[in-house]
């Protein structure tokens, strides 16, 4: 086994856990013994009681001297985890994924555009403004990994700007949201140029603090984010 971008091995061994995960392969109430993980996934002890400690902590596992380590049933994962989002965005249950995180988004990212409408410094404003530019540029050309890096900018920019701790600590699980409706082929080739002038119009909202119409603009990008996902679905 190779290591992988973006945590080395013991990423790589979350990967594949969380594949056989969702879709199955390992359900809740198999035990496995270290030593059973250590052949399944190629790895050495160490790795794998990073792994566990981190499955631990996100409620996937329990783990017992002379029981093993036990999987846990989907109810108790840490179901905002970053980690939890992206296996189920690469799984079988991807679209639901999607549907429960716009249902969520719809209740956390306009409250925090009414926010930051009059909380957001002038260096976030600009940050909204740039990022909204960088869309506007990008999504007419079909540059879709460019315009996702800029859809994340604005969106983890607007959550931060909403000046709460806790709305701002949506922002990776936005992040995985967005990341995965691009990878997995559910946005359109060319995105709506409605949507992408909202994005412009609650940058110039939050700039010039009205939050009622930041709070309005931005309920009608979550919304229509979901709208385009099940028009894809349904035509697949």
């Amino acid at each position: 086994m190779t290591r992988t971008q973006g945590g080395g091995l013991h990423h790589s061994v979350l990967t594949q856990i969380g594949a056989d995960l969702t879709s199955g392969t390992l359900a809740a109430g198999d035990v496995c013994s270290m030593e059973q993980l250590e052949g399944r996934y190629g790895v050495s002890r160490t790795v794998v009681r990073e792994v566990v400690k981190v499955l631990e902590s996100l409620g996937v596992v329990t783990s017992r001297r002379r029981v093993g380590v036990t999987i846990q049933p989907e109810s108790a994962w840490e179901a905002l985890s970053p980690v939890i989002i992206r296996w189920r965005l690469e799984g079988p249950q991807r679209l639901a994924q999607l549907r429960e995180v716009s249902e969520l988004r719809r209740g956390v990212e306009p409250q925090a555009a009414w926010l930051a409408a009059q909380r957001a410094t002038p260096e976030q404003a600009t940050r909204l403004r740039e990022a909204a530019e960088g869309m506007a540029a990008t999504g007419p050309e079909g540059d879709l990994q460019a315009y996702l890096a800029h859809d994340i900018v604005f969106h983890q920019t607007l959550l931060e700007a909403s000046g709460n701790a806790l709305l701002s600590g949506f922002a990776p699980f936005v992040a995985e949201a967005l990341t995965g409706r691009t990878e997995h082929d559910l946005m359109p080739a060319i995105p709506e140029q409605g949507a992408i002038d909202w994005h412009a119009e609650v940058a110039r909202a939050i700039a010039d603090g009205h939050p009622d119409l930041a709070e309005e603009t931005t309920r009608r990008i979550v919304t229509e984010a979901q709208d385009a996902m099940d028009e894809i679905d349904a035509v697949g």
